[in-house]
């Protein structure tokens, strides 16, 4: 292999060899201190996998059963280690096919960089094999893509990707390399990308903007913390707490945000949105300072937003400009670090306790507890409730297991009742609702922290959009717990139809196959539970296993998940039935 020092400037030299642009894909990544990277082979991408061949005892490629799943599992990888994800694919429907997993990533903020293969330069715009715009189908869901015509435009591009896909609000970033490029040698050499013209992913804090807030938290009767995923990805999960502490604020969460605080704090008042908790939602419209954290006011947690905390002035820490005042008008915005703005606020913050005001919360949540959660958790009906079966998993688990869902109702059981001793323990699609999502992300999850145990929660239906990853788990030896919770619909569809559409349950019934023989024609251990006298033991035999095991529990068919703020209505109009 050919050395050259080259000259960089008057006082400094680099290295470079003499290496194709396939090899300089890996190397970037090698740089990068990317260890797995999951994805699908094809003709535009092979010569890529020919380098990754040869660097296998530096980088694991896991070979999904289908691009999708590729990108599901790089988010799962990403959400539960912080890290960036990374998912690699062919041209044309290998890339397409990315696209669901990379508009998830984009809504939710998860770094990824999506690598595609494309067909040669001079054959680009002549509708050749396997040719798609891919760059012009991903601009939407992305936050920078590129494409990439000579191999020496590879390192600077991937750094860029890097850089731009961690920093500031994360989210995905696709290269598109076209195939000559991939074999074209040059001098390559690597450095890793720091910043980027006309680019500020941390925009400045204002102090006065500090003070204002904290003058505004300590003159407050009622102040209400509300935090999103921002708090994790900043990592001010601890910060958020001595604030919580201090001030005596109680605190609830959006489902990104969850685990950021332990939910058994007695500070932490529960889950916001339209399946959320009563008392967080009602009060939000009782609150005088509403502080919200990390968090984009998302209509699911807002409802209707003319109605929307009008009583309240609110108090918004951000790092992304555009989210200021999208929704909801703030009286201060605080723009930047959550972590570094809650280190600088927490010394101007007065200790209070507020206990009249917690008194509130806690009238509510009893009038939950006994119109829903009873019901849910202890139920004196025949059929087993999905509930139930969490509250089974946090007695197995302690708390301590990363749940991951997929979408319907499941997944806001799941969000409701899982009990979190650790931050990065919910991973789920938020903003885009990709059903499908669960099964992939739990893999990236469990590869990403062998050490933690991994369950995978889904429903009957989007279980069955990525089954087929099954195979992933069985090639890989990844001990996740899947769990399916089967109620022959797809459950969420069917209880707007039952709630706003008298009944007419259109397309929503499922006639499902044999779950347990389909586990087992994959070599997973399998078990199906139709009984609750059968669950305990079913549930601890799962989670003491030390390979990959499949459980699927029947529960009741037409089950509804209460509370529920109606589409459109206001999140004081929350119905408990």
């Amino acid at each position: 292999m050919e050395t050259k020092t080259i000259k960089d400037s008057e006082t400094s030299t680099k290295v470079t060899e003499r290496i194709s642009g396939s090899e300089a894909i890996v190397r970037c990544l090698i740089e990068e201190e990317v260890k797995i990277i999951y994805g699908y082979p094809g003709g535009a991408i092979m010569p890529v996998y020919d380098e990754l061949f040869k660097y296998q005892d530096k980088i694991h490629h896991v070979l999904t059963r289908h691009e999708q799943g590729a990108t599901h599992s790089a988010q799962g990888f990403a959400r539960i280690s912080g890290k960036v994800g990374v998912a690699i694919a062919t041209s044309g429907p290998g890339a397409t096919n990315l696209i669901t997993g990379i508009a998830d990533a984009q809504i939710d903020s998860t770094p990824m960089v999506c690598i595609t293969g494309q067909v040669p330069s001079h054959l680009l715009g002549s509708d050749a094999f396997q040719e798609t715009d891919i760059v012009g189908i991903s601009t939407p869901v992305t936050k920078w893509n590129c494409q990439v015509t000579k191999a020496a435009d590879i390192p600077e591009a991937l750094a860029k990707a890097f850089f731009i896909a961690k920093s500031g609000r994360p989210g995905p970033v696709l290269v598109d390399i076209t195939k000559n490029a991939q074999f074209e040698e040059f001098d390559f050499s690597y450095e890793k990308c720091t910043k980027v013209r006309s680019y500020n992913p941390v925009p400045k804090t204002d102090p006065s903007c500090i003070e204002a807030a904290a003058k505004l938290i300590n003159t407050a009767k009622k102040p209400f913390i509300i935090w999103g995923q921002g708090v994790i990805l900043s990592e001010a999960e601890e910060q958020l707490k001595a604030l919580v502490e201090k001030a005596g604020i109680p605190a609830a969460w959006t489902i990104l945000g969850a685990s950021a605080i332990p939910t058994s704090h007695p500070l932490n008042v529960g889950m916001l949105g339209m399946h959320g908790n009563y008392a967080p939602n009602v009060l939000t419209n009782e609150c005088d300072v509403l502080i919200a954290i990390g968090m984009r006011f998302d209509d699911r947690v807002t409802g209707k937003l003319d109605e929307y905390a009008k009583q309240a002035k609110v108090i918004h820490f951000e790092i992304d400009p555009a989210e200021i005042d999208k929704n909801v008008q703030t009286e201060v915005a605080i723009l930047g670090d959550a972590k570094v703005n809650l280190e600088t606020i927490l010394p101007l913050i007065n200790e209070n306790s507020h206990t009249d005001w917690h008194q509130k919360f806690k009238e509510l949540y009893a009038i939950e507890y006994e119109k829903v959660i009873k019901n849910d958790l202890h139920p004196t009906k025949e059929g087993l409730t999905m509930g139930e079966v969490l509250k089974e998993i946090n007695s197995q688990s302690q708390g301590n297991a990363a749940i991951v869902t997929d979408v319907g109702q499941h997944q806001m059981i799941a969000c409701r009742y899982a009990e979190f001793n650790k931050t990065k323990s919910n991973i789920t699609s938020g903003g885009l609702g990709t059903m499908g999502f669960g099964l992939p992300a739990a893999i990236g999850a469990k590869m990403a922290a062998p050490e933690r145990e991994v369950v995978s929660i889904s429903g009957d239906g989007g279980y069955q959009m990525t089954i087929q990853e099954l195979g992933t788990i069985f090639q890989q030896k990844a001990a996740v717990k899947v769990v399916v919770l089967n109620n022959d619909f797809l459950g969420m569809v069917r209880q707007w139809q039952q709630l706003f559409f008298d009944n007419r349950y259109a397309s929503t019934e499922m006639v499902n196959p044999n779950f347990v023989a389909i586990a087992e024609g994959y070599y997973i251990k399998a078990r199906k539970v139709t009984k609750r006298e059968e669950l305990a033991e079913a549930v601890a035999e799962m989670m003491e296993s030390k390979e990959a095991y499949f459980l699927e529990v029947c529960v009741e068919k037409e089950g509804n998940v209460f509370p529920m703020v109606p589409s459109g209505a206001s999140v004081s109009e929350i119905r408990l039935e």
